[in-house]
């Protein structure tokens, strides 16, 4: 089975608006999203739109992106309730912290089909993953690499230059 999904003219919505969120909103504009956002408090110097409740975000989204850090907060922030407000057409998208989403709901609704699809960078427990997430067609699984960039690894790990 092809899977095919065309970016342009979804609604993206990100969870995180910091420096990271913000370029990724960037780039998701760029591709004609309509881009959205949830964050700890609005942000009066962005002009995409800002739910206070991370479900309501997810209901208003086809791809919900991923971006927060990981606190007590954020732990399991994107769980059964989030995921269903995503419904069978929504698509997540984990670059952050695997912890922030309840993997094992995840991984149920990805089964069922109760999402579309996910892309994953990172994962609850790392370099551990569900062997089922092999298995889908759907999900996209990348072995967290996004940090390691040549200014990062200058910066914090020069003697591995």
């Amino acid at each position: 089975m092809q899977f095919l999904f065309q970016l342009g003219g979804k609604r993206a919505g990100i969870v995180g608006l910091g420096s990271i969120g913000l370029e990724v909103a960037k780039r998701l504009e760029a591709f004609g999203c309509i881009v959205s956002y949830n964050s700890g408090m609005k942000k009066p110097s962005v002009a995409f739109p800002h739910y206070a409740n991370v479900c309501e975000l997810a209901l208003n989204s086809d791809v919900l992106v991923i971006c927060c850090a990981l606190m007590d907060q954020t732990f399991h922030m994107i769980n059964k309730e989030v995921l269903s407000a995503l419904g069978k057409q929504g698509f997540i998208v984990n670059i952050a912290r695997g912890k922030i989403v309840d993997e094992k709901e995840l991984v149920r609704c990805l089964l069922q089909g109760e999402i579309a699809g996910a892309g994953l960078d990172v994962f609850a427990d790392e370099p551990n993953i569900p062997d089922n997430l092999f298995e889908l067609n759907n999900v996209v699984l990348s072995p967290h690499r996004g940090v390691f960039t040549k200014h990062r690894r200058q910066l914090y790990y020069p003697k591995y230059q």
